[in-house]
């Protein structure tokens, strides 16, 4: 059998396969809220037959947006809003829903990427005043951010609760905390944008209390059954910052506080960064946390291919594959996944008779 199609449990939501949907911004909401772009978007992913689907970085708080298009879940209309999608996808779709929940720290405030991605500055419309562990810009030239004091940390942490009290009312399966990337939680990590002289700052144990003191508060606040996990950048790619022996003991001390699986990504702290963008490229990172954190990891990043996806699963490399632009690209690659390694994938009934001759056992309707 296919390792990429067997079962897989994450705590104690089980997936049908081993495929997942990456979140993926879409920048494309009102004041935090979802309309009908969210509901085509995400009704024909739901109706992929990968085993998860991940909602997009919701952010905790309008300051927490990475642009002012982006999606939240801070108020009541952004959680009548997502009820509305949720319950239509639902509908239709037997997928389980995951949601990354998300604060954007110093990389707040942009231009959507269509429009150029700069940062929007505090006193121009739509733009707003960033915060983050110190204050240092992203980029030579941005406007700083304000440094986060005591009453910053507990507001952000209840920012991160009130966010999960939401998702569990609007029945979501499981809660990604977005710890990767350069956006807040990750600018906790790195030394290289945490340069504080509290608590907060300076060790390596210092540097990671925040984001385990958010980790703990969702948890709490998140219902038992449903699993929590974190996505972190296994490295910053830049000499000196966060690294791939830092993302071990991060991953250790978030699997002693119930953590049901890291989601492995790197990068994406500092413009400085020195990636090499080769197939495949952060699969090592997650063997090597997968080992010594005792954790199942998720995959990401310039996985294409099934048979590459197989492979990855079958060395023990990574538990699950997590797709983002190839499935924008192809929101049916589960399907091409199953008829290439000769699996089964799950189909609409409406869409039964759309299977290819020589593959007559490929669906699963429903």
């Amino acid at each position: 059998m296919s390792r990429l199609f067997e079962p897989l449990a994450l705590g104690s939501l089980r997936l049908e396969n081993r495929i997942v949907i990456a979140p993926m911004c879409q920048y494309s909401a009102t004041d935090g809220t979802p309309g009908d772009w969210h509901l085509v978007h995400l009704g024909q992913l739901a109706e992929s037959g990968a085993g998860l689907l991940i909602l997009e970085a919701t952010a905790v708080s309008p300051v927490g947006r990475i642009s002012p298009n982006d999606l939240g879940l801070y108020s009541d209309s952004n959680e009548a809003g997502l009820a509305r999608v949720l319950s239509a996808v639902r509908a239709i779709a037997t997928i389980p829903i995951a949601m990354q929940i998300a604060h954007a720290g110093r990389k707040a405030s942009v231009h959507v990427p269509w429009e150029g991605g700069g940062q929007i500055s505090p006193d121009a419309p739509g733009g707003w005043k960033t915060e983050a562990p110190s204050a240092l810009p992203f980029a030579a030239g941005s406007d700083a951010p304000m440094a986060l004091d005591a009453g910053g940390l507990a507001r952000v942490r209840e920012a991160f609760v009130q966010t999960a009290r939401r998702a569990a009312r609007l029945g979501i399966d499981a809660l990604e905390i977005h710890g990767a990337h350069g956006y807040l939680l990750h600018e906790f990590l790195s030394p290289l944008s945490n340069q504080r002289d509290d608590a907060y700052g300076g060790s390596l144990e210092n540097r990671m209390r925040f984001p385990l003191e958010v980790f703990e508060a969702v948890r709490a606040a998140f219902p038992a059954e449903r699993p929590v996990w974190m996505r972190i950048s296994a490295s910053d790619w830049v000499e000196g910052g966060w690294d791939l022996d830092q993302s071990v003991v991060l991953s250790q001390a978030l699997a002693e506080r119930g953590c049901a699986a890291i989601h492995v990504s790197s990068g994406g702290l500092s413009p400085a960064q020195s990636i090499p963008l080769v197939p495949g490229y952060q699969v090592p990172f997650a063997r090597r946390i997968k080992l010594a954190a005792g954790l199942p990891t998720i995959a990401v990043g310039l996985i294409t291919e099934a048979q590459q996806a197989e492979d990855i699963l079958a060395s023990g490399d990574a538990d699950a594959i997590a797709l983002a632009r190839a499935m924008l690209y192809d929101p049916r690659w589960p399907w091409h996944a199953a008829a290439a390694l000769g699996a089964q994938v799950r189909a609409p009934k409406q869409y039964l008779r759309s299977q290819p001759r020589e593959f007559k056992n490929l669906f699963i309707g429903y």
